[in-house]
């Protein structure tokens, strides 16, 4: 084959996309800590979705470039975490790359991927070499150096995917540590992953995905984003009472239980009515708790799963009508906190932390974190939400800030004036929130809240996933670890150890204020003798505990 057609290029690309699927379980085991939180894979993989299911709905006789620039769209709008919109970065350079073109050669092909390089790199402000940039670089580097004029296209893919290759190989000489714990760069791999699927395609061994892909070991990430995006999108409207013959109901405890049992959460009440929008593996329980509180005016459930399987095999999908309608998603933009001039968005892990973001000003919340980042398009969607002037987002987690970055960009385009806060854990967005001052000017206000992140250190503590040895430190599967800012800094087989060892490294003669969030697997009542002696240990320390209801993480800490 010599040349790519549009139809062709469809197929190449869609075949990328269902090799990531297939692999996206061993990318997210690649992570470098031994968290519960690994999640290039699938972050990854819902990028990859998104711009092919984008491409899907083409008509045939759309042009290469067409193809191209919509699968980019999809990447771009489908973007999660940083190795999702780099590789959404990848794929608009390799469309530029197109533009005007009517069938793709290898000269060109290999000039797209060059180019694509290119541009990734332009979009990451201080890009670190021995990830998927290192791969793309080196090896669309070396492709052009090898093509040559009628050179098949399989050969092409052949001599890309083999740099590739080399290159991810090399990765751990570049980035310390992935030596240190053995691995490969997990974003590099899925790039690989990507390439292999064209290649494969090329040769007509078009990759399909794999029914049972998900019955491979998942990190906790996979498995969470997984509940999320798949079993049954439950709705209902309900009458509340009569209190005769029902519960009492208090909205943040049945906002808290609902919360502990699915995702995407939405509850809005007004006054005796309830309507429920929640992603959930079981909605009969869901249903079977919710009618303690009244009766049901109108319910609906959803198999998400089988909506996808049905979309990945081709067949019609009716279209999703949401029973609690525009007015429910703006549940969480609080009047009191919304003016014509500023709005804060922040991303939220729990369902604590975020009461807490809305009560220091916070205007609307975003769910994610850890385990679920979100997508480039959920930002626009959330900033398309809010009609003020200047709108402000802290993303509250490093692997979420580019995505921000991206929507921001896009809102830009239409005239928003967006800002990123780049806070990249949930304390560092909590002091950036109660920075924010409503009379100052918007680049007053970007320039403080920036200031303010240097003024709190962070730490958390989760568990390991896995035997490992990090920093000179053992640690073994389900201990409990401590991370200071980017560091491990504590091994321990009880949680509550694990969260005295870790204040001491982080507490100094400065220190001040000591914020602690509580998991979800943790009451007041668990860290009462701990705080007892953080109290003897620290006598001038202010000691503030929250109950943040996060999963994952037992204690997300904060000091200034």
């Amino acid at each position: 084959m010599k040349t790519i057609d549009s139809k062709i290029l469809k197929r190449l690309l869609v075949s990328a996309s269902n090799n990531l699927y297939n692999h996206y379980p061993e990318v997210d085991a690649l992570n470098v800590f031994p968290v519960p939180d690994g999640d290039t894979g699938i972050n990854m993989n819902l990028t990859l979705t998104s711009g092919a299911n984008e491409i899907n709905e083409l008509k045939d006789s759309a042009d290469v470039y067409t193809v191209a620039k919509t699968f980019a769209h999809g990447l771009l709008m489908g973007a999660r975490g940083n190795s999702g919109v780099i590789t959404s970065q990848i794929f608009r350079g390799f469309a530029s790359a197109l533009e005007g073109i009517d069938e793709v050669d290898s000269l060109t092909l290999a000039t797209a991927f060059k180019m694509g390089s290119e541009t990734a790199y332009k979009a990451v402000m201080r890009p670190v070499e021995g990830t998927i940039l290192t791969v793309i670089r080196e090896s669309s580097a070396a492709l052009n150096k090898k093509v040559k004029e009628g050179m098949s296209i399989e050969k092409t893919l052949e001599i890309l995917l083999k740099e590739a290759n080399l290159s991810l190989n090399r990765t751990p000489e570049l980035l310390p540590v992935l030596k240190e714990v053995g691995v490969v760069d997990s974003g590099g791999t899925g790039l690989v992953r990507i390439i292999e699927g064209m290649y494969l395609a090329s040769k007509d061994e078009f990759v399909t995905r794999n029914s049972d892909v998900s019955s491979a070991p998942l990190s906790a990430a996979a498995a969470s984003i997984a509940e999320e995006e798949f079993g049954y999108c439950t709705e209902f409207i309900m009458s509340l009472g009569p209190d005769s013959a029902k519960k009492i109901f208090n909205q943040k405890r049945f906002t808290e239980w609902l919360n502990n049992h699915g995702q995407s959460l939405v509850v809005v009440k007004d006054e005796d009515i309830v309507k429920v929008h929640v992603h959930t593996l079981t909605p009969g329980e869901i249903l079977n708790y919710a009618q303690q509180y009244g009766e049901f005016i109108k319910l609906k459930i959803e198999n998400m799963t089988e909506q996808h399987h049905n979309l990945e095999n081709g067949a019609h999908v009716e279209e999703h009508v949401d029973l609690v309608n525009e007015e429910v998603s703006l549940e969480e933009v609080d009047p009191a906190f919304v003016d014509e001039h500023n709005a804060i968005i922040a991303v939220s892990s729990g369902s604590g932390i975020s009461q807490y973001f809305k009560e220091i000003g916070v205007t609307l919340i975003v769910s994610g974190g850890q385990t679920m980042n979100p997508s480039s398009e959920d930002f626009l969607s959330a900033i398309n939400k809010l009609k003020t002037d200047n709108i402000f987002i802290l993303p509250n987690n490093s692997n979420i800030v580019m995505a921000a970055n991206q929507a921001a960009d896009l809102a830009s385009e239409s005239g928003r004036n967006v800002f990123v806060i780049p806070s990249k854990t949930i304390p560092q967005g909590i002091v950036a929130a109660l920075n924010f001052d409503p009379e100052s000017d918007p680049e007053e206000n970007l320039k403080n809240m920036k200031y303010s992140l240097k003024r709190i250190k962070s730490g958390e503590v989760t568990f390991s996933i896995r035997d490992c040895e990090l920093n000179g430190i053992k640690i073994a599967k389900d201990d409990f670890i401590g991370i200071f800012e980017k560091d491990i800094v504590t091994g321990d087989k009880d949680k509550f150890d694990c969260l005295l060892n870790l204040i001491d490294k982080m507490i100094d003669e400065d220190s001040a204020l000591l914020t602690i969030f509580l998991g979800e697997d943790v009451s007041r009542e668990d860290i009462f003798e701990s705080k007892k002696k953080i109290e003897n240990k620290y006598p001038d320390l202010n000691i503030d505990i929250k109950e943040g209801h996060q999963n994952i993480y037992s204690f997300l800490i904060g000091v200034e």
